[in-house]
């Protein structure tokens, strides 16, 4: 008995209901992939904020930005890894609350192109993002600790908002701590963004460029800025994660935010405008909801 076989259109058709089915498919699996990368981007920030509930009781401060530069300009900020780290920033400083190293090896002087190898300290939407200074998570340093020296009191040891007393901050569950950071290339039009740099290169148009610290949405004349030598590129909030970015908020929770629901303005061309009208700070400055400027440089 003769088998009767598919013929050439019927074969068509098949892979024509195939190939739909995989377009169809195709852009939920998507979906899936990202929605999965961002829980585990919120599950990092978690545990971080867990951290900086561990070293705010140990300290009753809030962790800095960075740690203030010692006179000698160099090391003994031992870790509790074995080694001397210069000027160790937030993240590392709430890794080592944890058992957690960004460096396995910490050196005692300035060097911005060591690269983060654990995957604890990395977003999971950009794992290629390793660099130690063009970091993916930027902390609100202005509000809870900014240990560099006013430059009304040159030589001195004053700070312009350090240390910050872990009481001082009223209205945790609504204080940003650390979120998702797209460095200071949020200060100009998407188009004109650069690329990302895993060598520590500083680009202001770079994707991260000094994203290890976020700018609330509104500075003052006075204010301090993530970026101090090019303080006219203010840095601000990376939406990666499907239009919202994570954010790990003061009380220890995580929430996926837009940035126009964290008080920063944004134009048409997707530039932040740090004076924009509307642009409010209630969200950063731990006034229990009053919008205040950042603490002054003077």
């Amino acid at each position: 008995m003769r088998r009767r076989a598919f013929t050439l259109v019927e074969l068509l058709v098949v892979i024509g209901i195939i190939a739909l089915l995989i377009s169809i498919l195709m852009p939920t699996l998507a979906r899936v992939r990202k929605q999965g990368e961002a829980t585990k981007c919120s599950a990092h920030l978690h545990g971080m904020a867990q951290a900086w509930q561990m070293y705010a009781n140990q300290f009753k401060v809030a962790v800095p930005g960075r740690l203030e530069k010692l006179s000698t300009g160099s090391g003994n900020y031992g870790l509790g890894d074995g080694g001397d780290e210069y000027r160790p920033r937030w993240y590392e400083l709430l890794g080592a609350q944890v058992g957690q190293f960004a460096n396995k090896a910490p050196k005692a002087t300035e060097d911005d192109s060591w690269l983060i190898t654990n995957e604890w300290f990395l977003c999971p939407s950009v794992p290629e993002y390793t660099n130690s200074r063009n970091y993916v998570y930027g902390y609100n340093h202005q509000f809870l600790g900014n240990a560099r020296p006013k430059t009304a009191s040159p030589g001195t040891r004053v700070w312009i908002n350090y240390p910050v007393p872990a009481s001082r901050i009223r209205g945790a569950s609504e204080t940003v701590m650390i979120a998702d950071s797209m460095g200071t290339a949020a200060s100009v039009a998407e188009k004109d963004r650069d690329g990302y740099y895993q060598s520590g290169k500083k680009d202001p148009f770079a994707t991260c460029n000094k994203g290890y610290l976020i700018d609330p949405p509104r500075l003052a004349s006075d204010s301090d800025h993530a970026d101090s030598e090019q303080p006219q590129y203010p840095s601000g909030l990376h939406a990666r994660h499907m239009g919202k970015a994570n954010v790990a908020f003061c009380d220890g929770h995580v929430e996926a935010k837009a940035p126009a629901d964290l008080g920063y303005v944004i134009d048409g061309t997707g530039k932040y405008l740090p004076g924009g009208a509307g642009a409010t700070n209630k969200y950063f400055a731990g006034t229990n909801g009053q919008d205040s400027d950042p603490p002054s440089i003077r």
